[in-house]
C-alpha cells in the first residue's frame, strides 16, 4: 500500500485527487490539507506516509519552503510538486529543496498515479514540458563556458589568488612584477564590478568568471 498526502489549497482539486487515489488499488490518501502549516500539525513520525503531492503557491508558507522543512525532518518521504508553475526558477528551486518529481496540474490522473509509483520505487518523475525545461537548462552554456571578460593573464592571476598564493609568488610564476600583478587585479575588480579578494574568490567558486 502506498500512503499519499496532498497539500493543495484549491478544495476542488484537493478533493478530486484524494477521491481518485482512494479508489485505486494499493493507494490510500492519508492527509489532504490546504496549507503546509496545517499539514505539519498532523504529520509525525507515527504517520505512515510515502509520498506527498505538494502545491507551490500556497497560503502562508510556500510549497518550496515546505519541501525543505519536511525533507529535513522526514528525509525518507518522497515529495512531488503538483503545480501550475512551469518556469525554470520554480522547477530548480523545488528540485534543490528535495522534490523527487514535478508535475503540472493539467496532467491526467493516470500520469499522477504513475508518477507516485515511480518516486515510491526510488525514481524521479516530471511532466514532459518540465523535463524539456530541465534538458534545455543543462544544454545552455554555463557561465564558465561563456566568453569571459578576463584575459588569459588575468584568469591566471585569479587562479593564483583562489589558490591562496601571495602577490610575490604570482608575480614570480607569471614572470611579471608585483606592481603589474596589482595592476591586473585592479583591472579584474573593475571588469567584474567587485571590490575585494573575498568577492573574487566567491565568484570564481560559483563559476561566474
Amino acid at each position: 500500500m502506498i500512503h499519499v498526502a496532498i497539500v493543495e489549497d484549491d478544495k476542488e482539486i484537493r478533493e478530486a485527487v484524494k477521491e481518485y487515489l482512494d479508489n485505486q488499488n494499493d493507494f490510500t490518501c492519508r492527509l489532504a490539507c490546504e496549507s503546509v502549516e496545517l499539514f505539519l500539525k498532523f504529520l509525525n513520525a507515527d504517520t505512515p506516509l510515502d509520498v506527498i503531492l505538494m502545491d507551490i503557491g500556497l497560503p502562508g508558507m510556500s510549497g518550496i519552503n515546505g519541501i525543505k522543512l519536511i525533507k529535513e525532518q522526514y528525509p525518507e518521504i518522497n515529495i512531488i510538486v503538483f503545480t501550475v508553475y512551469h518556469d525554470s526558477d520554480k522547477i530548480f528551486q523545488s528540485l534543490c529543496a528535495g522534490a523527487s518529481g514535478y508535475l503540472l496540474k493539467n496532467a491526467p490522473f493516470s500520469e499522477l498515479k504513475q508518477a507516485i509509483e515511480i518516486v515510491h520505487k526510488g525514481g524521479a518523475s516530471m511532466s514532459p514540458q518540465i523535463a524539456r525545461n530541465v534538458i534545455d537548462f543543462f544544454q545552455t552554456p554555463s557561465p564558465k563556458e561563456r566568453e569571459s571578460v578576463l584575459t588569459d593573464k588575468e584568469k591566471e592571476i585569479v587562479m593564483g589568488l583562489t589558490d591562496g598564493l601571495s602577490y610575490k609568488v604570482i608575480a614570480d610564476q607569471s614572470c611579471i612584477s608585483i606592481e603589474t600583478v596589482r595592476s591586473h587585479i585592479k583591472n579584474i575588480y573593475k571588469k567584474l564590478q567587485i571590490h575585494s579578494k573575498a568577492e573574487l574568490i566567491k565568484k570564481s567558486f560559483e563559476g561566474k568568471i
